[in-house]
């Protein structure tokens, strides 16, 4: 079996260059900034976040449902007060410019966003935050699974958030925290 690339994955450094780049005053930046935030709190894949509704997110709660994803499986995931509270002032701004529609993520016109599109602006505003790495709405996937697994030291955990079958492929995590510690170990007491 060939042997996994380990995935870039964004610093909080990088994380928070990227999230500072978006001029919320404007509509597009605004809804921009937030999908971002969400992907690194959430962890949902592109197509997940183009296909997110209203209804399947709890604006009291921060209960989100990711309804058909990968698989046509389902998954419940919880989102952190910061994030929520953006989800609601997007939401308001998003009904008072746009009008009432069931993605939580659309166009001027309330349409579904295309694909391309957003790799595309992840990759502008990635090179406006002078981040050198390739950056992709999947690296934010993986971003979110690193950090979580540092977090909680639980892959079984980071299994259930990102909603994948086989516990195998969440392990690819394991090797990004394997090495931090060992480059923490090599300086323990120098």
């Amino acid at each position: 079996m060939a042997k996994r690339k380990i995935p870039d994955i964004l610093t909080l450094e990088e994380q928070n260059r990227l999230l500072s780049q978006f001029n919320c005053r404007y509509l597009c930046p605004q809804r921009n900034k937030m999908m971002i935030r969400l992907f690194l709190d959430s962890g949902l894949r592109l197509s997940e976040m183009l296909n997110l509704k209203w209804k399947n997110i709890n604006l009291l709660t921060g209960n989100l449902k990711v309804v058909e994803g990968k698989g046509n499986k389902d998954r419940i995931l919880w989102v952190n007060d910061h994030a929520l509270d953006m989800l609601k002032n997007w939401r308001e701004r998003q009904v008072e410019e746009i009008g009432r529609v069931e993605l939580v993520f659309t166009t001027r016109k309330g349409t579904q966003l295309n694909p391309r599109d957003i790799r595309q602006m992840v990759s502008t505003y990635s090179k406006k935050a002078g981040i050198e790495k390739k950056v992709s709405p999947h690296s934010f996937r993986h971003t979110f699974a690193s950090d979580l697994l540092r977090a909680n030291n639980n892959i079984r955990k980071v299994q259930k958030a990102l909603g994948h079958t086989d516990l195998s492929t969440t392990m690819i995590y394991t090797h990004i925290v394997d090495e931090e510690l060992e480059n923490d170990l090599k300086s323990f007491r120098e």
